[in-house]
């Protein structure tokens, strides 16, 4: 009995200073986040939004994350090739920062010839092209619609990208104005109410903060409207 009670008590004193084993973040998880985030960031691009998240160090032994909150850096825009920052708050803080690249492949249009200064631009003066628009300069024009009728601030060679800066128009958003986001999808249209964080002209990217705090991005339209197409 006396050898029996005293290896109870050593297997009681053993696991008293037994280390419960580690429960760390999983990466993967944190990858799918950020993956999230940026489709959250490009809704209502035109095109084809194609995300690439880069790999996270295994060998990093991040304590488990009860808010993971991705973040652009200040000034990154959400495409291209981009660095992404991934941050905890509770119940251990920490921070890392991945690689990013977010490609929008969509019609743009570009001159079919040259045109001139001042110039009205009909049908016959843009041709439409298919590539990359994270590799082109903001506010590219996708739609004719946006061009046709409107006259031109400077010149522009044959072949020349058109984009919203070289027409003569005025915003229809305008950087801290009260606005309207309109969510399209099937079957549903959803309207909020929210601040424009941007100034933006009829077909430019623009962004928003709703009455919820949510930061969304989508097309600029006439009458203060953003629209977001899902």
């Amino acid at each position: 009995m006396k050898i029996v009670l005293a290896l109870l008590c050593l297997a009681t004193w053993g696991s008293s200073w037994a280390q419960p084993e580690a429960a760390f973040q999983d990466t993967n998880g944190l990858r799918r986040a950020a993956e999230e985030f940026l489709l959250l960031q490009t809704t209502g691009h035109p095109g084809q939004v194609t995300i690439s998240i880069g790999k996270i160090d295994n060998r990093l032994k991040l304590p488990v994350c009860a808010n993971v909150t991705p973040f652009l850096l200040q000034g990154s825009k959400p495409w291209g090739k981009i660095s992404l920052g991934i941050r905890c708050t509770a119940p251990s803080p920490w921070t890392i920062y991945v690689s990013a690249q977010v490609q929008i492949t969509a019609d743009y249009y570009v001159t079919a010839t040259a045109l001139s200064q001042g110039q009205l631009i009909n049908a016959s003066d843009i041709r439409k092209v298919s590539g990359d628009l994270s590799t082109l300069p903001t506010g590219v024009i996708t739609n004719p619609t946006q061009v046709i009728g409107r006259s031109l601030l400077t010149s522009l060679a044959s072949g020349s990208v058109l984009r919203i800066e070289a027409l003569k128009i005025s915003p229809v958003v305008q950087q801290g104005q009260s606005i309207k986001v309109v969510s399209t999808g099937a079957g549903f249209q959803v309207t909020t109410e929210a601040l424009a964080l941007n100034t933006a002209s009829e077909g430019q990217v623009a962004k928003a903060k709703t009455t919820s705090g949510q930061l969304v991005s989508g097309i600029a339209r006439t009458g203060g409207i953003i629209e977001i197409n899902f």
